[in-house]
């Protein structure tokens, strides 16, 4: 059973940081790409940042680069969201996802049930 669970989230003033993880079972999960996305209420999904595989590439949004870092740790199966110089804007709910497409083609996407964060004063 394939199984995403974040954790980490809360409520934070602006400027603050939160560290949010993301735990993984059931597949093989050094061999799929990692990543965080949020959703604001009454917006879609973005995508905010991803990690290869291995760890070696990493890419992020515009609106979080330089506040944002992904990491991850392939011998815990975990992936991880550093998030410092928080913004109001950043406030949404932060979903974990592990996304592969194989040589032919198949495409394996799972998704975890996400986690709020809140940026207020």
């Amino acid at each position: 059973q394939v199984q995403l669970v974040e954790s980490g989230g809360g409520l934070v003033q602006p400027g603050g940081s939160l560290r949010l993880s993301c735990a993984a079972s059931g597949f093989t999960f050094r061999i799929y790409a990692m990543n965080w996305y949020r959703q604001a209420p009454g917006k879609e999904r973005e995508l905010v940042a991803t990690i290869s595989s291995a760890g070696g590439t990493t890419n992020y949004a515009d609106s979080v680069k330089g506040r944002f870092t992904i990491s991850r740790d392939n011998a815990k199966n975990t992936v991880y969201l550093q998030m410092n110089s928080l913004k109001p804007e950043d406030t949404g709910v932060y979903y974990c996802n592990a996304k592969r497409i194989t040589i032919g083609n198949l495409r394996y996407d799972y998704w975890g049930q996400g986690t709020q964060v809140t940026v207020s004063s």
